[in-house]
């Protein structure tokens, strides 16, 4: 073995270089009787390998954590039940190179698309699954993949398709009759067909002589066709939970039986009028040519041009961005609209929480011929049949039940939990570093009585006493309260380890020649205590802060996890982990408690390694030249 001295690594030279500075080759005489013993403990800080590893580790955690919230907004009513469950991934405008050139449709899901190519092959891409056992894209049948299919029909979970030969194939979820066609809709052919679509768990099929068939989770959505509009409808769309139908005669209409939503409130320009009604509005009638849907509101545009909205409108579906030519097609995703102007050029307007209204800017430089829109997702058509995407790519660490990113969640989870930490350790350190000075400077009755109420507090069951203040507070204050009382409550409670340790070192210093010095120059004893004692036991005071602050983001995470601390949507770590505490989530959604875990567990560890580099550093006796 070779006895030369190991050089040290660059990352460490530059972070020594970093904290300690540059200086000149010092003989041991020289080194001792000028370095200071702030660089003396640098220096042996970064010495230990392990300690400067988790510095590195905490340092870009933290900036993680701080710098995260600015770039990642979190918006704590965000719930979307489409995106439920989505593991990581970032695949969901990957359109398979098969269908360049060569699209003849395109719709999409949840959370995945399917495309049609121009000689009937299906391809599927994105998240497809739905649930653990089943996948859209592992459960298309085998006849699908050798038949040669001429339309298809994608709902939030589910896929119809038709061949050549009549013949229907479903796939996907079907726990909501998903898959009861109709017995009239299966003995039609396709040459009698104008259209199929799907929607939330429903799927219609509308007959070249205006006849609507619907079937599906009647549960969730009206789908009863009126009688009375049957043999006159030219066009239907799907809302979230039910849908409209254009007439022959340009009008529009809710066809279902319920009439006090907001679905019904149609302009009354474009509103259909029943002939046998005794009151007719009087209201000059614009004709209709294309209608489109979100899952809140309904746009229709009439054959000037002209956009009418109704609905629950939220998220400025009715915004449409000023535009220089008419708007020849509309395509709708879940909030938001797309339209296809007669120039070739595309906007978007509606909710942009995902992207899914930034139109890249150089498509305008494309001639673009058609558009498909759903769920996030948006794909332009050129005049070349090149496919050109934006929108909802995926999820880097996927979602939570709620539809909610995980990593968004992740990072303001940790400023949260953090934040906790902190400022609990920083309570509990100024309490301790106070009454252990005042002990063991003092004595006598002082000393007594802070070491019986340190006892008394320290004996105490740390974890039943949170749960029980937590419970019995918990209810009577909001999220934000709450925290602060969950800082003030570990604070309290955290002195005493600290307090006993200061003590030890101060009996231990105040007999110390510096100390007698001191007051034999009349220096006050408060000033003596705080100005000359504490600096001396300093190392004790930041190991402890150091562990303390592990420690209370463990305790915070723990009352989280259990239910009692910060409650959700407000995240923290803790709570996330209890959002994925049941075998379900364990076994099929790793996503959701690997990624928090993992974090966390990095966190603790690079903590405990400063901790314990730090006291190492500052204890000469572990030092070896």
């Amino acid at each position: 073995m070779s006895d030369k001295k190991r050089k040290p690594s660059r990352v460490l030279n530059w972070l020594r270089r970093g904290f300690c500075g540059t200086k000149k080759e010092l003989s041991i005489f020289e080194e001792e009787q000028i370095q200071s013993p702030i660089r003396t403990i640098f220096e042996n800080f970064f010495r230990k390998k392990t300690a400067v590893f988790g510095l590195i580790m905490f340092t870009i955690i933290l900036l993680f954590v701080l710098i995260g919230p600015a770039f990642v907004e979190l918006d704590l009513s965000y719930v979307d039940q489409t995106q439920t469950n989505t593991p990581p991934g970032m695949t969901m405008l990957a359109v398979p190179n098969e269908l360049d050139g060569n699209i003849r449709r395109i719709e999409a899901g949840k959370s995945f698309s399917i495309g049609l190519s121009n000689d009937g092959k299906v391809y599927v891409w994105g998240n497809t699954s739905m649930t653990p056992v089943i996948d859209v894209k592992d459960a298309m049948p085998e006849e699908v993949k050798n038949s040669f299919i001429v339309d298809i029909a994608v709902g939030t979970d589910h896929v119809y398709a038709i061949d050549d030969k009549d013949n229907w194939y479903f796939w996907g979820v079907d726990r909501n009759k998903q898959n009861a066609m109709p017995d009239e809709v299966e003995e039609l052919k396709y040459s009698d067909i104008k259209k199929i679509d799907a929607g939330n768990q429903v799927t219609g099929v509308l007959t070249n002589d205006g006849y609507l068939y619907i079937w599906g989770n009647k549960n969730l959505s009206d789908i009863t066709v009126r009688k009375s509009y049957q043999g006159k409808i030219a066009d239907f769309t799907f809302t979230g939970y039910n849908y409209i139908v254009l007439l022959n005669d340009g009008t529009v209409a809710y066809t279902g039986m319920e009439k006090s939503n907001a679905f019904t409130r149609i302009p009354d320009a474009i509103s259909y009028e029943d002939p046998a009604a005794e009151v007719q509005s009087g209201v000059e009638k614009k004709k209709v040519v294309s209608i489109a849907s979100t899952y809140d509101v309904v746009c229709a545009a009439d054959e000037d041009g002209e956009l009418y909205f109704w609905g629950n409108m939220t998220n400025n579906e009715n915004a449409v961005p000023a535009h220089d030519s008419d708007i020849v097609k509309i395509s709708a995703g879940k909030n938001y609209f797309v339209g296809l102007m007669e120039n070739g050029e595309v906007i978007a307007w509606g909710d942009n929480a995902l992207k899914q209204t930034d139109v890249p800017k150089n498509l305008a430089k494309y001639n673009i011929v058609d558009v498909y829109s759903g769920g996030f997702y948006n794909y332009a058509i050129d005049d070349q049949g090149n496919c050109h995407t934006w929108g909802l790519k995926g999820y880097l660490l996927g979602t939570d039940e709620f539809g909610r990113d995980i990593l968004t969640r992740i990072i303001h989870g940790g400023l949260t939990t953090m934040t906790v930490g902190a400022v609990a350790v920083l309570i509990s350190t100024i309490l301790g570093v106070i009454f252990g000075g005042l002990a063991g400077y003092f004595g006598g009755v002082v000393d007594m009585i802070i070491c019986r109420i340190a006892e008394v507090i320290g004996s105490l069951p740390s974890l039943p006493l949170l749960l029980i203040l937590s419970s019995i507070l918990g209810q009577r204050f909001t999220t934000e309260q709450k925290m602060y009382m969950i800082m003030v409550i570990l604070g309290i409670i955290g002195w005493t380890g600290l307090c006993i340790l200061v003590r030890a070192e101060v009996l231990r210093a105040r007999e110390q020649e510096f100390v007698t010095a001191a007051k034999a120059m009349g220096v006050k004893e408060n000033k003596i205590v705080f100005r000359h004692i504490i600096p001396n036991v300093i190392s004790t005071i930041i190991v402890s802060a150091t562990l303390g602050f592990a420690t209370s983001m463990l305790t915070e995470s723990g009352l989280a996890f259990l239910g009692f601390g910060i409650a959700p949507p407000t995240p923290t770590w803790g709570n996330m982990l209890n959002g994925a505490n049941n075998s379900d989530v364990i076994q099929n959604m790793w996503w959701r408690w690997v990624f928090t875990s993992v974090i966390f567990g990095l966190t603790t560890i690079s903590i405990n390694l400063m901790g314990d580099g730090l006291r190492d550093a500052m204890d000469p006796r572990s030092t070896e030249r």
